[in-house]
């Protein structure tokens, strides 16, 4: 694994968390609106940098559209990562 594969890896943790967290509080603020702002700002963030690390290195979740022929077995296993 190279070290901006690693670093789009540490980015998508670190915004899916920030996603997860926003989305938990407005949960219990639903009129929060600089909270659903900041939602969605991170959400939208996340969206293009997990295209980013797929664009480059392949799907992040099985579920992933794929080129014929299917593609998913030529990515790494999660075994085969090294962090």
């Amino acid at each position: 694994m190279t070290r901006e594969e690693l670093r789009l890896l540490r980015e998508i943790q670190a915004l899916e968390f920030t996603v997860l967290e926003f989305a938990l509080y407005l949960d219990t603020h639903l009129d929060d609106q600089a909270a659903l702002e900041e939602y969605n700002f991170y959400s939208q963030q996340l969206r293009e940098v997990r295209m980013e690390y797929q664009e480059r290195y392949g799907p992040l979740h099985i579920m992933h559209p794929s080129d014929y022929p299917w593609e998913y077995p030529e990515s790494p296993w999660p075994w085969q990562i090294e962090y």
